[in-house]
């Protein structure tokens, strides 16, 4: 149940929160992979959200690869934002968001410390800030039952906040091109309106 204490639950640990940027795909409708996009004034959308989380206190900010991995890893090496990452490849990235949350998971249960929750992210949400990822991270405490979610009007977005506790079931419930979403609303995720910070739009398409 969301807000439920795990029975490993330690105060020290409660304050360590890992971000996820999720960048692992081809980026068909968009014309390639978002990995790889930048904003008009040429800021890549991987430095975007990976200063956002960071800046939001998450650490590390594990950053999920797949098409144009290497394109990808090389671009990460040039951005100050990233010096602090970690990169994750989701060799799997064909199967769908699934398999990059699914890599994403696996990689933050291997931490030592393994973090009480992530802070997950799309790497296409263009005006991802830290303001947002505060506020969802603020909203209440942070324990391993702890799931929560950006909303926008009402309207569901990013970024989610994930418990452990809630790790291994998502891990299970996720397949094909699905993300989290569902899992969120079948679990009662807490939602934490953030309109007044930020549109939490993802950009499917070049404008």
């Amino acid at each position: 149940m969301a807000g439920a204490r795990g029975a490993d639950y330690d105060d020290d640990r409660a304050a360590r929160i890992a971000g996820v940027v999720l960048a692992a795909g081809a980026g068909v409708r968009f014309g390639g992979p978002k990995a790889l996009a930048a904003r008009p004034d040429g800021t890549p959308w991987l430095a975007t959200a990976i200063r956002a989380l960071a800046d939001a206190g998450c650490s590390p900010v594990l950053v999920v690869l797949g098409a144009a991995a290497d394109e990808a890893a090389d671009l990460l090496r040039t951005l100050p934002e990233a010096a602090e990452a970690v990169v994750v490849r989701a060799d799997d990235w064909a199967d769908g968001m699934s398999a990059s949350l699914r890599a994403a998971l696996r990689a933050a249960a291997a931490l030592d410390p393994t973090p009480v929750a992530l802070a997950v992210v799309p790497v296409d949400v263009s005006d991802l800030d830290a303001a947002t990822v505060r506020r969802v991270i603020g909203a209440a405490s942070v324990d391993p039952g702890t799931l929560r979610q950006a909303v926008f009007g009402g309207r569901p977005g990013h970024p989610a906040l994930l418990g452990r506790a809630h790790w291994d079931p998502l891990a299970a419930h996720v397949c094909g091109d699905a993300g989290a979403r569902a899992y969120l609303a079948a679990h009662d995720a807490r939602p934490v309106e953030a309109a007044d910070l930020s549109s939490g739009e993802d950009v499917d398409r070049r404008s």
